[in-house]
């Protein structure tokens, strides 16, 4: 999931160029932010193979930048030049390839896409490497951890370290990622709506001084099993514009929040080739909440020329943002448009051998107080409310309980408020991960 660090960076890129003296030839892209964001990666696991194409563009009048999913797409994999499997798109500008796929060691991997106004896009073949395994995963608490600060004020974490063998007379190249199982209580947020287990009807009324106003009714056969948003009704009404609020609606049944790093970290064996590594550093956890956590650490091979642009991408996301630091540039991957060479996309597809540890961090080495327990107005006593501040900076707000009414009133609703399902997504799971202690 580095498509959100990815997206972040051209974001910031689209504001250095609208602020600093760069020449826009020494940028390989057109005059404006107009560009096509590439994130995939085959792999060697049994896990779902994606490939991610988004569209940055900043608009031409405001300048504000925006970011939004290529749907509809033609996208496939090329396979030593001969075989050819496509993908389908799961959700907009997400595509997969087969459920049963998985990448091999030794074989040539090649991105080919179309756009739907017919422009072809095609990556360099990737030939995926060995890569060998994580000996050993510790940890040591680090009040300083995290850098830059969450929120611009916390940084306390957890590092994490590996050992591994660097295989003998090979030039080899490495990237790390991190992904995190915790705990989690709340399952929904609805914004000017409520979470509804059932379908609702919507009915137009008039009514005295308040003017037009829906009534909504739970039909209580279909279901829905998620948020209703209130319908804006026409003028003259007391609820037109409608009231700023959001619920918050707790989980039916376990759930786990699924965490991913952003960070981009890598690694070239030329000054350790054949030996030992020790201790290398490949992760830092926030201390979201006092509860441990499952951590999994993904050790992934790379080619020299991926290895060269994450290197750089790593340079110019977290260098230390000096006067004397080049402004970052938005870096152009392997993906080119196959009837112009001088037009690439942002991001890089890559075929990548991955070894994976998992390892359950119990936080008992911690001092100090978690992020989720850091909120100045004093932390909340609902259950898995020091997580919920933990990633959203603000405490829960559950939808009132009877006899206080929500903003939107359901009629013949089940008992209210009702619970919310954890429904399997890149962020939530309900199905205990292996390895997770209770």
């Amino acid at each position: 999931m580095r498509s959100a660090g990815l997206l972040l960076f051209v974001w910031l890129t689209s504001l250095i160029l609208s602020v600093s003296c760069v020449d826009p030839e020494d940028l390989s892209l057109r005059g404006t932010v107009d560009l096509i964001v590439v994130d995939g990666s085959i792999t060697n696991l049994a896990e779902p193979q994606l490939i991610l194409l988004n569209r940055s563009k900043s608009d031409p009048l405001t300048g504000r930048f925006g970011t939004t999913p290529i749907t509809r797409a033609s996208v496939e994999v090329v396979i030593d030049s001969s075989q050819i499997i496509s993908c389908h798109e799961t959700v907009d500008g997400t595509y997969q390839l087969p459920n049963d796929f998985r990448g091999q060691v030794g074989h040539a991997y090649q991105l080919r896409f179309t756009l739907q106004n017919g422009t072809r896009y095609i990556s360099s073949q990737q030939i995926m490497q060995p890569v060998p395994a994580i000996d050993k995963v510790s940890s040591r608490f680090n009040p300083r951890a995290i850098s830059p600060p969450i929120g611009n004020f916390y940084t306390a974490g957890h590092e994490l370290y590996i050992d591994f063998t660097d295989p003998v007379n090979e030039r080899n190249f490495y990237r790390w990622d991190w992904k995190l199982w915790e705990r989690q209580e709340w399952c929904k947020t609805c914004y000017q709506g409520i979470y509804s287990i059932f379908t609702v009807k919507a009915d137009l009324t008039q009514q005295g001084d308040i003017g037009n106003i829906y009534y909504y009714t739970s039909t209580n056969t279909d279901l829905l099993e998620d948020c209703y948003y209130e319908l804006t009704p026409p003028p003259y009404s007391k609820k037109n514009p409608l009231p700023e609020y959001l619920y918050d609606y707790n989980c039916r049944s376990q759930c786990w929040e699924i965490i991913y790093s952003h960070n981009t970290n890598v690694f070239d064996d030329q000054f350790s080739n054949g030996g030992h590594v020790l201790a290398r550093k490949v992760a830092n956890i926030p201390f979201y909440q006092q509860a441990a956590c499952l951590a999994e650490i993904r050790q992934s091979s790379l080619t020299a020329d991926a290895y060269r642009y994450f290197h750089l991408f790593q340079q110019q996301t977290q260098n230390t943002g000096g006067l004397a630091d080049t402004p970052p540039t938005a870096l152009i991957g392997n993906v080119l448009n196959a009837a112009n060479h001088r037009e690439g996309a942002v991001g890089y597809f890559t075929a990548s051998a991955v070894s994976t540890s998992r390892y359950w961090l119990d936080r008992k080495d911690v001092s100090g107080r978690s992020l989720g327990n850091s909120d100045p107005a004093n932390p909340s006593m609902l259950l898995g409310a020091e997580l919920f501040f933990a990633l959203n900076l603000r405490q829960p707000k559950p939808e009132p309980s009877p006899p206080y009414q929500p903003e939107l009133y359901l009629i013949s609703s089940p008992p209210r408020p009702p619970t919310a399902v954890c429904a399997p997504s890149n962020s939530k799971t309900p199905y205990r991960p292996e390895g997770w202690r209770d």
